[in-house]
């Protein structure tokens, strides 16, 4: 599978390559990219042929700082409507907990954590960034690029914050003070890690700018109804598909099938090794979604009924019957006296 990253991650790169005294457009040209695909909302480009822009760059250039020079150009609008999301938080820490869930929807190949501290301290923390593809060659460019636009990223999210000190999981690129002039803290290379040490308290630390809680909550209800991890099982992207796809259009597995651009023997193969079937899941949304409407709303029987792909009232009494134990009318009855029946996940 081709890992892909949203080509304004490298936005800028042309302008660099220009200011170095390079031609950054006709550059782009080679790997077939354009100026226009970089400053693009929409624009993708596979992950590893972003990471081989900036290597030849940075040869053709002789710049062996390109990475960080790179972050030094770029802001959080690079996010595009994650940054929405991250900048709308109320803390730090849960600012990079949101960059850590949706990262997929800028970068494929990248994981972005909280981590305890490798050396152990108390009161100290760890952000690391690690690219988790077996498959993508390692850039240590990209590297450069990542962590570098990651400092940048919390100092905007924090105002300003003490780093404590840079892990690097390869050599130094150029000179040692380069580095340490960029991220103000020490460095340590050939670590095995690419991460960032920080106090434990900036993640409790507010957002320096003030936040909307409503635009953040419509940013994430967004990326969560648009955007599906790649990394994800495929019984839990299948899931995912057949909830949005109820009650607007009929969650058939051809249909789901082509949305996640498989033939369908070949997803119900896949659901099969996991131990799960198209139909299985089917089912269980149909029950979940049964349950929040007849739970959460007085909407009618019938109503619930089609929204659920179930022929009439007389069908959801059945499937009621099977799910629950009970039919609809005591399954709306018993909603504020008991739990939820198990199996049954409330939203």
């Amino acid at each position: 599978m081709q890992m892909e990253i949203r080509a304004a991650a490298i936005r800028g790169i042309d302008r660099l390559i220009d200011d170095l005294g390079g031609d950054g457009a006709r550059l782009l040209a080679e790997f077939g990219v354009s100026p226009r695909d970089l400053d693009s909302e929409d624009g993708l480009l596979p992950t590893a042929t972003a990471g081989r822009i900036l290597r030849i760059a940075a040869k053709k250039l002789n710049c062996p700082d390109l990475g960080l020079r790179l972050a030094a150009y770029q802001d959080m609008s690079m996010l595009g409507p994650l940054a929405l999301a991250v900048g709308n938080c109320d803390t730090v820490g849960e600012g990079l907990d949101c960059a850590s869930r949706f990262l997929f929807v800028h970068n494929q190949a990248i994981r972005l954590s909280r981590e305890p501290d490798p050396e152990r301290y108390a009161g100290v923390g760890a952000v690391e960034y690690r690219m988790l593809h077996p498959d993508i060659p390692y850039e240590p460019q990209t590297i450069d690029a990542g962590l570098g636009q990651l400092h940048r990223i919390l100092i905007t999210m924090s105002g300003g914050y003490e780093l404590l000190g840079v892990y690097m999981p390869h050599p130094p690129l150029t000179d040692e003070s380069a580095y340490a002039k960029f991220f103000g803290a020490p460095v340590r290379f050939n670590a095995g890690q690419a991460l960032l040490r920080v106090p434990t308290k900036l993640f409790t630390q507010p957002m320096s700018t003030p936040v909307n809680p409503e635009l953040r909550r419509m940013v994430v209800e967004y990326l969560e109804s648009h955007y599906t991890d790649p990394r994800d099982s495929v019984s839990t992207m299948v899931r995912s598909a057949v909830s949005r796809a109820l009650g607007t259009v009929p969650a058939r597995i051809d249909m789901v099938a082509q949305w996640l651009h498989m033939h369908p023997r070949t997803l119900q193969r896949r659901l099969a090794e996991e131990g799960s079937s198209f139909q299985a899941i089917l089912d269980d949304v149909r029950k979940n979604s049964a349950h929040r409407l007849l739970t959460g709303t007085d909407m009618p029987f019938s109503q619930v009924a089609s929204l659920v792909e179930l022929a009439g009232q007389a069908a959801l009494t059945r499937a009621a019957r099977r799910w629950f134990g009970r039919t609809p009318t005591q399954v709306r009855r018993d909603a504020k006296i008991g739990p939820a029946p198990n199996g049954v996940a409330r939203s």
